[in-house]
């Protein structure tokens, strides 16, 4: 058997989530786009075409939703370092890139962080 890598990706998850530093982000949640990068190490290669043998995405899309119900975050560096670190839990992923916007903050421009986070041993 050959180690077969994979990147699953999840892109434009807009989700409500109270961010920020200034009163005007902190009166409520605010709309912040999501995507996230993960490379997926699998014994071989996806035979069976069964959900069973892959990273099912609900588990991710579940824990930001989680996340943005029960949290309150300033700065997007940690919203990121947090979706990373929910992704690493699963065994199977070695390597996470993780970016959310703020689309709503400038007129003219979204502001937003990137992070990319790898399984350490």
């Amino acid at each position: 058997m050959t180690e077969a890598r994979y990147v699953t990706l999840l892109e434009g998850l807009e989700v409500p989530i109270r961010l920020g530093i200034h009163p005007r982000e902190l009166a409520g949640p605010q709309r912040v786009r999501l995507s996230v990068r993960m490379t997926v190490a699998y014994p071989d290669t996806v035979a069976n075409d069964r959900i069973e043998e892959v990273l099912d995405y609900d588990f991710v899309r579940e824990g930001v939703h989680a996340m943005a119900r029960e949290r309150v975050f300033a700065l997007q560096e940690t919203l990121c370092d947090a979706i990373a670190a929910l992704c690493l839990s699963h065994e199977r992923v070695v390597e996470v890139t993780v970016r959310s916007t703020k689309p709503d903050i400038y007129p003219d421009a979204s502001v937003g962080c990137e992070v990319t986070r790898v399984r350490r041993g």
